[in-house]
């Protein structure tokens, strides 16, 4: 039997793995290999690796794990959880039936892509969520902002700090007067109508296309699509869940214990709003330590 299986090996998860590995315990990652951020080009903001493609980080991030003898990487999906602190079961995509005293679930969230034609193929290249992570790169240039409701509004006032030329598309949603009033008082233009089409050439943005026959330019467009976890084993258990602007995710405890004792949740499935890699790292690292101790005799 396992001290610990963790399902997800992304950033979160193999952050976990590491602190139990020097921890000299037993742990198997359970990984399909399908991380959220594939679709950047690089990964920002992460001391040590800035501007590195996110799957060479990974990538050696995996390599420095093979040192660690107690740590196991299986590329292997979990079909279900059954089980109770200090004796859980998990059965594997390939059949194999796994024990553990405690889980780490870090398997992450999915972006629901709208109807869009266009937003799918620049989803990473020119439309991203997060200027952290993106928003240097694209300094002083033309954004643009899809409403998606109250939350938009903190964002005009965060984006200040990258650039000042910002459009804001209403996209079907109602801003308020006041709201309205306070963009144009920051010389912030709002485009009414909905976006039909994303018109783009290999993933950067040529125009934003509105159901009004408007095409409107933009360098970059930031949008937060809601999300969903990347898979269901939450359910099957009956963990607590809270509701966010962008989806639900799992209720954690400051030591990311979950509503189930001896269970953890790390990175984007425990905080979708937060897509960064360096918290996601140490989430995943709080994980795995409060695992460790909650097992000390």
């Amino acid at each position: 039997m396992d001290d610990v299986i963790i399902i997800g090996g992304s950033f979160a998860g193999l952050a976990g793995a590491l602190q139990l590995g020097r921890a000299r315990r037993k742990v198997t990652v359970l990984d399909t290999g399908l991380p959220r951020n594939r679709f950047a080009g690089h990964s920002h903001g992460l001391l040590g690796h800035d501007h590195k493609p996110p799957l060479d980080i990974l990538a050696e991030a995996r390599q420095q794990l093979a040192r660690y003898p107690t740590v196991k990487l299986v590329n292997a999906r979990a079909d279900s959880i059954s089980g109770a602190i200090d004796n859980f079961s998990v059965l594997s995509g390939d059949g194999e039936s796994l024990g553990a005293r405690r889980l780490i679930l870090s398997y992450g969230v999915a972006d629901q892509m709208p109807e869009v034609p266009g937003f799918a193929e620049s989803w990473g290249t020119s439309i991203v969520p997060c200027p952290y992570c993106d928003g240097f790169e694209v300094a002083d240039q033309h954004w643009g902002l899809v409403w998606s409701g109250p939350p938009s509004h903190n964002y005009v006032r965060l984006y200040h700090d990258w650039t000042a030329t910002l459009t804001v598309f209403a996209d079907g949603h109602d801003i308020a007067p006041d709201i309205r009033a306070d963009l144009a008082r920051r010389n912030i233009p709002v485009v009414d109508g909905r976006i039909i089409e994303i018109a783009h050439h290999r993933g950067h943005i040529t125009t934003v296309n509105l159901d009004s026959g408007r095409n409107a330019g933009v360098d970059i467009l930031f949008a937060h699509p809601r999300n969903k976890p990347s898979a269901s084993l939450h359910e099957s258990l009956g963990l607590a869940m809270v509701n966010t602007p962008l989806g639900i995710a799992l209720k954690v405890d400051e030591r990311r214990e979950t509503s189930i004792p001896g269970i953890y949740a790390a990175g984007d499935l425990a905080n979708p709003a937060m897509a960064s890699v360096t918290t996601a790292i140490s989430q995943g690292a709080t994980a795995g330590i409060s695992a460790q101790q909650s097992m000390l005799v």
